[in-house]
């Protein structure tokens, strides 16, 4: 079976108790979010704030974009300052756009948090209100086989 990277953004994954958890958003570290935004735009994203939020709990600046025939939605996570969690990545990328994480959504955050422990994740970012998803909590979890994972809670 040879599937898209496109297709693959479509694929839900099933939790052990049968719901579903379906992608939310994918997340780019990016050193300029004005300058991200129009390359983004040339592949068909808009933009769906005026402008990006400030995230100070997290130390970064956000801006969604969606794009307008698949609908999948990014996250554009700029660093605030160098205490932020993307400022490494960005210099480890020597200020080349990355993706930075796959979000989730959950039908409850603590279930889920002990499931994915139980797995072998670590919590790297305990439950907190996400200022730029209407305040929703959200948690960061990093496994070494799949990377960091952003899970927000369906409400």
């Amino acid at each position: 079976m040879n599937l898209s990277f496109t297709s693959l953004l479509l694929i839900a994954v099933r939790a052990e108790d049968g719901s579903t958890m379906k992608i939310h958003h994918i997340a780019y570290a990016v050193t300029s979010i004005k300058k991200s935004k129009i390359k983004f735009e040339d592949l068909g994203f808009k933009a769906t704030e005026m402008e990006p939020v400030n995230d100070y709990i997290r130390n970064i600046k956000i801006l969604f974009m969606m794009h307008d025939e698949s609908k999948t939605l990014i996250e554009l996570v700029e660093p605030l300052n160098d205490t932020s969690p993307v400022s490494n990545l960005c210099k480890k990328m020597h200020g080349c756009a990355s993706p930075y994480h796959i979000c989730y959504e959950v039908e409850n955050l603590s279930e889920a948090l002990l499931e994915f422990k139980g797995k072998g994740y670590l919590v790297t970012q305990k439950p907190a209100p996400a200022v730029a998803i209407e305040g929703k909590n959200v948690a960061f979890l990093f496994q070494k086989d799949v990377g960091i994972i952003e899970l927000v809670e369906r409400l």
